[in-house]
């Protein structure tokens, strides 16, 4: 039990579960200036602001986007992203859409992914032998999705260059945020998008996707930019499901102040874990502001948390608390958090809804996965499968990390991606587990 429980804690943290900052917003491109002067006004899905730009994908043609989008509680935001589709008329149908939802960047503005140089080229980690950036970015199978004559819509989700406080880690605010990327494809005439649907998405953008998959009301809202999108099939390389892993949660102050506590001692072993936690702090804040970073922060914690969080994004942030405080940045939390409930439940809340998904959903990932412990979705296709889901999870070969899930699954997704466009039946995972 002892395992389970660090188990989910540090799961909390990797993927990173608020208070209105006093510091200058970071430089954006005017692009993104511009979008966050804008008021999130509008239809879900419909682009407020869009502008061509060049692709290293061949064949394509592409464009930064804004679009409005709504969070967990219903708020109006704008999220910004890309698209990309390829050059020449579309079928009558149109063309499929897959919709791609990226791992952590950071929560300030300028993390997210589109504002990079060239954008639209194939994933670039930070982590990886041949990363050349100082963030994670790019679209994984771009070119071959393209070449298969299908539009990809990649969202930034809000707060990473459309204005407000990125929510990071709320799944549940980040799904809506990929559906209503979808609806911005499907209305965009340029592309020739149709109503075919894929989503799927990484780390973050996994929990993203599986959330997405859980939400069928808001998918078939009407009204929006683009009504009745029909979703094929939801695709997660190593997602996070904090719901998951707390089906029952504590219902007293006692037993959540219990689990806050541990929770936060299991993300304090790193610089790089504990900057992952006070952003998921400052992002859960944002969604829930009736939430206080002084119950877990000391107030000199709280300053760090939201200069750092609303200025630089993750790798940068883990740098700036290391140079700071070296060892002693543990010295930034309260020795007993306060309004544990609160939290917890909003934790919860903002996590995957117990909702049996739409389509079928496929999960990618790795024996050395220490970013997001792959009991969290082991558990969550026991959940789901428990409704009469389809959901299928699959190790990868070798020992493979939470960094090298997106490469190594790449050939396995596109072939299940083809499948399911064409209307191939799909086998359920379900049938799978002992």
């Amino acid at each position: 039990m002892k395992n389970y429980v660090q188990s989910l804690l540090l799961a909390i943290g990797c993927v990173a579960m608020f208070t209105s900052s006093s510091q200058a917003e970071p430089p954006v491109p005017p692009f993104y200036e511009a979008v966050m002067k804008l008021a999130p006004e509008g239809k879900l899905g419909q682009i407020v602001k869009k502008e061509q730009i060049p692709t290293s994908l061949k064949g394509t043609q592409a464009w930064k986007i804004a679009y409005i989008s709504s969070d967990v509680a219903g708020r109006k935001t704008i999220a910004t992203g890309l698209i990309i589709a390829p050059v020449g008329p579309a079928p009558k149908e149109g063309r499929p859409i897959l919709a791609w939802a990226h791992g952590t960047t950071g929560a300030a503005q300028n993390c997210g992914p589109s504002q990079i140089i060239d954008p639209t080229r194939e994933l670039n980690e930070y982590f990886l032998m041949d990363g050349n950036s100082w963030t994670d970015f790019g679209i994984p199978n771009g070119q071959a999705f393209i070449d298969e004559g299908y539009v990809v819509v990649s969202t930034d989700y809000q707060g990473l260059g459309g204005g407000g406080k990125h929510q990071y880690a709320v799944a549940a605010t980040n799904g809506r945020d990929v559906i209503n990327s979808a609806r911005a494809a499907s209305a965009m005439k340029e592309v020739g998008a149709g109503k075919k649907t894929i989503i799927y998405g990484w780390s973050q953008g996994g929990g993203a996707t599986i959330a997405a998959a859980s939400l069928p009301d808001y998918q078939a809202e009407q009204g929006t930019a683009a009504d009745n999108l029909e979703y094929l099939g939801f695709v997660a390389l190593a997602p996070e499901d904090v719901a998951a892993m707390l089906p029952k949660p504590p219902t007293d102050e006692a037993g959540a102040s219990k689990l806050m506590n541990e929770f936060t001692q299991a993300n304090v072993p790193n610089v790089f874990l504990f900057a992952h936690f006070m952003m998921g702090l400052w992002g859960t804040q944002a969604a829930y502001p009736d939430l206080k970073l002084t119950d877990v922060l000391t107030e000199e914690g709280v300053k760090v948390a939201d200069t750092l969080s609303s200025n630089k994004c993750v790798h940068v942030m883990a740098d700036s608390i290391g140079y700071a405080y070296g060892d002693q940045y543990k010295s930034l939390i309260k020795p007993q958090t306060n309004n544990s409930l609160a939290w917890i439940k909003a934790f919860v809340d903002g996590s995957v809804k117990p909702v049996k998904p739409v389509a079928p959903v496929v999960i990618y990932w790795g024996t050395k996965d220490t970013a997001v412990p792959p009991i969290m979705h082991e558990l969550y296709q026991k959940q789901m499968c428990s409704m009469g889901a389809s959901i299928e999870r699959i190790q990868l070969p070798g020992e493979q990390t939470h960094f090298t899930t997106p490469g190594v699954s790449a050939p396995m997704y596109l072939s299940w991606v083809k499948d399911r466009i064409a209307g191939k039946p799909v086998t359920n995972g379900c049938s799978k587990i002992q």
